[in-house]
């Protein structure tokens, strides 16, 4: 089998949960809300989302153009340091999962319209 990931020029989703710990909810928050407009506007991001679970975790959604788009949003210095300091805000581990898209990436231009779908 092929290293799916191996493939720089595939669409890159990366996607995750972080379980912050209950005394610094509110600070994980604001740093992850902080992050998505800057990281939207990043050379190779076609998306980025944070959504706020029932249980309160945060769930992120990424997808960048390629494999080197991610490597160099990784190694923003500012990132580094986010991630660097993130374990003591959280209860565990990130669970993080990262997979070439093995379907096409639509913008929203090249998008149908809902009820075009079927569903």
């Amino acid at each position: 089998m092929t290293n799916r990931i191996a493939n720089s020029l595939a669409p890159l989703a990366l996607y995750g949960f972080l379980r912050p710990r209950a005394k610094y909810a509110d600070e994980v928050r604001r740093a992850l809300s902080d992050l998505v407009e800057p990281t939207r506007s990043e050379p190779g991001n076609l998306a980025y989302h944070l959504h706020e679970q029932e249980d309160g975790r945060f769930f992120l959604y990424e997808v960048w153009r390629s494999r080197e788009d991610l490597d160099r949003h990784n190694a923003l210095p500012a990132l580094r340091a986010f991630l660097g300091n993130l374990p003591a805000f959280l209860e565990g581990p990130p669970e993080v999962y990262a997979d070439t898209m093995i379907s096409p990436y639509a913008d929203s231009a090249e998008s149908a319209p809902l009820g075009t779908v079927p569903v």
